[in-house]
């Protein structure tokens, strides 16, 4: 049982209100609180904070079970930036640990980070979010690695991260317009306030990925591409664009990539078989040595080098569905409509 906290408690140690975001998680939001409960206390005293995005699998009612304070959102358009706002406005702590619901917090993580924010300027401190998971799947396999950043001051942090409220205030918050990408974007605004972003290189949370399907793989990177070209459109024209570059390079890898099979029927068709056969050969041998690049460049992220060769050909292929999640988000601005949360994952996972 996860204790409550009470306002009227005595302390000289900071208050953390730990948010945890979900819908549908199921055993894992469980593990989620399980995790929360064995964090190492001896810096700080914790509120447990659960904001609900209108679940169907009784996610409210086993959380409130465990003394956790329970908010339910159900808005027309549920996003994971709603859910944070309002987890951050009802929570009493001087800091805001952010934790999705398919996470688990290490003990650590918190003492770790509070250390951190002693120093000057610092707003936001994350750490390694790992897959607990990873045989699960290729994907799961491979998806494990895009967690892996280097530690020091960085531009923006993921949904797992410890914040300062004042900071939070300063900024408003999460841009609720946003169903992927918020988080950058108001790492963005925190910057641009003269506030410091550090990830540290210590573990933070365990993140149960459960994707299995080239299908749920698919939507994943749509979404992806969907928030390059949201946030990147929104940034063009200003003196620090974010994701300008990052959107403009997925459309052009993702079109040469589309474009390749093409390319390919049209040589067969219009050159003889020995030349064909000889252009198809060369390509293949260009296409390896583009996947041996990759995975030379990601080899600092996994000692592996068949996840470092499986993670090379996801680094290109991923850029098929990020391609068209950037069409179908500029193809919705022109229309003037706004598309519903992008779910990839099954409800309730183990």
């Amino acid at each position: 049982m996860i204790p409550v906290f009470s306002a009227d408690t005595v302390s000289p140690l900071p208050l953390v209100s730990v948010v945890v975001i979900g819908r549908n998680e199921g055993e894992r939001l469980m593990r989620c609180l399980d995790a929360i409960e064995r964090c190492d206390r001896s810096r700080c005293r914790l509120e447990v904070i659960y904001v609900d995005s209108n679940s169907s699998d009784g996610s409210p009612q086993r959380a409130a079970a465990r003394g956790v304070q329970v908010l339910q959102v159900q808005p027309l358009r549920p996003s994971a930036a709603l859910g944070r706002n309002a987890g951050w406005q009802a929570a009493q702590g001087e800091f805001v640990l952010f934790l999705d619901g398919d996470t688990e917090l290490q003990p650590d993580f918190v003492c770790q980070a509070l250390a951190t924010m002693e120093q000057s300027g610092v707003a936001i401190v994350w750490g390694h979010r790992r897959e607990s998971h990873p045989e699960q799947s290729w994907y799961v396999r491979v998806l494990d690695l895009d967690w892996v950043y280097p530690a020091g001051d960085t531009e923006f942090c993921g949904g797992d991260a410890l914040m300062r409220r004042a900071v939070l205030q300063q900024v408003q918050g999460f841009d609720e317009q946003l169903i992927a990408g918020e988080e950058p974007e108001m790492c963005r605004r925190i910057r641009a306030a003269g506030h410091r972003i550090v990830h540290l290189d210590v573990p933070m949370t365990l993140h149960d990925l459960a994707l299995t399907t080239w299908a749920a793989y698919w939507r994943r990177a749509f979404r992806a591409g969907h928030a390059y070209a949201e946030v990147s459109a929104r940034f063009r024209h200003s003196q620090d664009p974010l994701w300008l570059r990052e959107s403009r390079r997925n459309l052009v890898h993702g079109g040469v990539l589309l474009a390749a099979p093409l390319l390919l029927l049209l040589i067969w068709a219009l050159l003889p078989a020995l030349s064909a056969l000889g252009l198809t050969a060369f390509g293949m041998l260009m296409v390896l040595s583009l996947l041996a690049r990759t995975a030379r460049r990601c080899a600092w992220k996994s000692s592996d080098r068949a996840t470092c060769w499986l993670y090379a050909l996801h680094s290109h292929l991923q850029q098929i569905p990020i391609l068209f999640g950037q069409l179908a988000q500029q193809r919705d601005a022109r229309r003037g409509r706004r598309r519903q949360l992008i779910e990839y994952k099954t409800p309730s996972g183990r």
